[in-house]
Parts: C-alpha cells; sequence; structure tokens
C-alpha cells in the first residue's frame, strides 16, 4: 500500500460515449498523487480506444480487460490490483470536479474518518445540468445504511490503512452492490462524515429519471430482503422511504 496515493477504480461496459469525460476529470485533480484502474468489462463500442489513448499518455492510468462479469466483478478486479492508501469509485459515465480529492482528503484528515462522502450534482447525457444538488448526511452511521444509501458511489472514498481493501458481493449478480459495498464500510468504520460541498457530478441517462426510479423498487426490495435479510413489512417500509426520497430528490 503506498501512502498518500488514491486508486480509482473505473468500470466500463460500453461507455464509449462517455468514458473521455470521465477520464479527463480525473486528469484535472489539483491533488495529483492517483492512479486510476478502469477494468472493461467486456465492451463491444470504442471504449477500449479511448482508454489505450489516455493510458498511453499517462502511466497513472490502466487499462484492463475481462469477459462481461457485471459491474461487482469488474470492481473487484480494480480493488484487488489497487496500490493505494484511498479508495474511490468513479462510474465510467460519471465526473469529479477538480478539486475532489483535494477537498476530500482534507476532509477526511480534518475529521480523522475512514470514509467520506459529499453532496453531488446532476447532468444529463448530453452534459446539461438538470435536477436538484443531491445532499449527505453531515454523519452516516450502519443504521442510517440500513435504511437507504445516503453515500452517493462517486462521491465516497475510503482509506484503507486499518480495515484493508473491501470487496463487493459477487454473488447478487450486481444487485445493488455499491450500495453493500459501502455499508459494510460504513459498520467497519463506526460512521462515515459527508461534506456538505457538491464535489461530484451524477449523469443521469434515463429519458425520466422518476420512470427508472418506479422500475428500481422491486430491486431495491429484493436486496433489503437477500442482504439485510429484512421481513417483508420492514423491506416494504424501506422501500417506501427510500422511494420518498426519491421523488424528492427528481423533484421539478
Amino acid at each position: 500500500m503506498e501512502r498518500g496515493l488514491v486508486s480509482v477504480i473505473t468500470p466500463c461496459y460500453n461507455g464509449g460515449r462517455f468514458i473521455r469525460e470521465t477520464i479527463e476529470s480525473v486528469l484535472a485533480q489539483t491533488y495529483s498523487r492517483w492512479e486510476m484502474l478502469i477494468i472493461d468489462d467486456g465492451s463491444t463500442d470504442r471504449s477500449a480506444e479511448i482508454i489505450r489513448s489516455f493510458a498511453a499518455a499517462d502511466e497513472r492510468i490502466r487499462y484492463y480487460y475481462q469477459e462481461n462479469a457485471g459491474s461487482a466483478a469488474a470492481r473487484n478486479n480494480g480493488i484487488r490490483r489497487a496500490r493505494g492508501q484511498y479508495i474511490a469509485l468513479l462510474d465510467a459515465d460519471d465526473i469529479w470536479r477538480p478539486a475532489f480529492l483535494e477537498k476530500q482528503i482534507a476532509f477526511m484528515r480534518a475529521k480523522q474518518a475512514l470514509c467520506v462522502a459529499c453532496a453531488y450534482d446532476h447532468i444529463d447525457a448530453a452534459s446539461r445540468p438538470v435536477m436538484h444538488t443531491t445532499p449527505v448526511m453531515p454523519v452516516i452511521t450502519p443504521r442510517d445504511m440500513r435504511v437507504m444509501d445516503r453515500i452517493g458511489c462517486l462521491t465516497g472514498l475510503y482509506d484503507c490503512t486499518r480495515y484493508g481493501k473491501v470487496y463487493l458481493p459477487e454473488k447478487y449478480r450486481s444487485l445493488k452492490d455499491d450500495y453493500a459495498y459501502w455499508y459494510h464500510i460504513v459498520t467497519l468504520a463506526g460512521r462515515a462524515y459527508g461534506n456538505p460541498e457538491p464535489l461530484a457530478v451524477y449523469r443521469v441517462r434515463t429519458g425520466g429519471a422518476t420512470d427508472k426510479k418506479y422500475k428500481m423498487i422491486p430491486v431495491q426490495y429484493r436486496f433489503y430482503r437477500l442482504f439485510f435479510r429484512q421481513s417483508p413489512p420492514e423491506a416494504a417500509w424501506h422501500v417506501i422511504r427510500w422511494g420518498l426520497a426519491g421523488l424528492w430528490k427528481f423533484r421539478p
């Protein structure tokens, strides 16, 4: 493990349309001690060509190919190869603002924390701002995480010095694998801290975000039942709370 180094793990499946913007947002970071491990999960578009061009120009960017196995397997592939003290997950269509790493590491040190997150904004497929800023709780506990995922995946930063690397569960075939990952980390750390500054930008790629939310209801319910072993009434109640939070997020 190299102290001070951030390992950025990016799974990519046919992400050629957006991966360039994602990589450029990492290259623009004011904190320069990072490595970006991009796992090509069996893409059939121009993803490999684009990623390799960046890797050839900057040795901090590393490209790996695997047969299609899903986001959890791709992320784990990257985490296994990671050399950094800090682990961050950044999907192939999301972006960071230039000060993301610098400010999140400073925030982590100020809080003496092992895990931090932050608020984030949204863009559409054309990179135009949409929706409202999604806030983050100041303090996130395991109990909070059992209700819903309080850590936007693109905003989380984990210091693996004390507990080592954490991996995503693959047995659920990428069913809310990032939720399970951050829950595990918050449970190990005891709590995570939220930076209210929106330092990351999530890409909304559907025609209607609320439509996608409705389609995720059975997925969310199944996750509560399988991962947390919640009873049907408890899982249903948490789905309702998650749904109401989503409606508020996607309000006009």
